[in-house]
């Protein structure tokens, strides 16, 4: 029986890379693989799933009202072996529903891969129904950038480096913009919990 997994982080902890490195591994096993990322983040990589570390991948780029189970049935998914979703936190509720559908119906392994919270140390909608309904899940870990513990959260910077506690709940950005914490930090600096 097929599963639905959920690896989740912060930013930094190389979900992209462990998705492109699983991928790999299907591919070297002559396995047909399909790969997703949701339109808020293809935008940025022009369609690609993209590691930090120079690892990329065409993929599959899906908009909210984009209907997994359905378009996955419509291909020939008996030579699928496995499906990829990189920024699963952007994934809608009903998307997520679909997947899981695709792993218990299609019997197709479904690899999420997203960030649990926002800025504001708010679950985002896809993150959140992974977490109440996937078989496996697994915290890819990263270090906060204020001590040695392990970061669970991330604030948003402004220009100056300073952290941002309101504004749109979506901003694409990497390290110029986002840093990781552990929770201790997160409170301090940001008073929210």
């Amino acid at each position: 029986m097929a599963k639905l997994h959920f690896f989740y982080s912060t930013m930094n902890a190389g979900k992209s890379t462990a998705l492109l490195q699983s991928n790999h591994n299907y591919i070297e096993s002559n396995l047909k693989t399909l790969l997703f990322i949701p339109h808020e983040i293809a935008k940025k990589s022009n369609g690609k799933i993209i590691s930090r570390i120079g690892l990329e991948a065409e993929a599959i780029v899906v908009s909210k009202e984009y209907e997994f189970y359905k378009e996955i049935e419509r291909k020939d998914f008996k030579k699928v072996s496995c499906v990829f979703v990189d920024e699963a936190q952007f994934l809608s509720r009903k998307q997520v529903h679909d997947l899981g559908k695709i792993s218990d119906e299609l019997n197709i392994p479904v690899m999420c891969y997203g960030i649990r919270t926002d800025f504001q140390g708010k679950l985002f909608e896809g993150s959140q129904e992974l977490l109440a309904l996937a078989d496996n899940l697994k915290e890819l870990k990263t270090i906060c950038s204020e001590c040695d513990k392990k970061a669970t959260m991330v604030v948003r910077l402004n220009e100056k480096g300073e952290v941002v506690l309101e504004g749109k709940k979506i901003v694409i950005g990497g390290n110029e913009i986002y840093k990781t914490l552990c929770r201790k930090h997160f409170r301090e600096l940001t008073k929210l919990i």
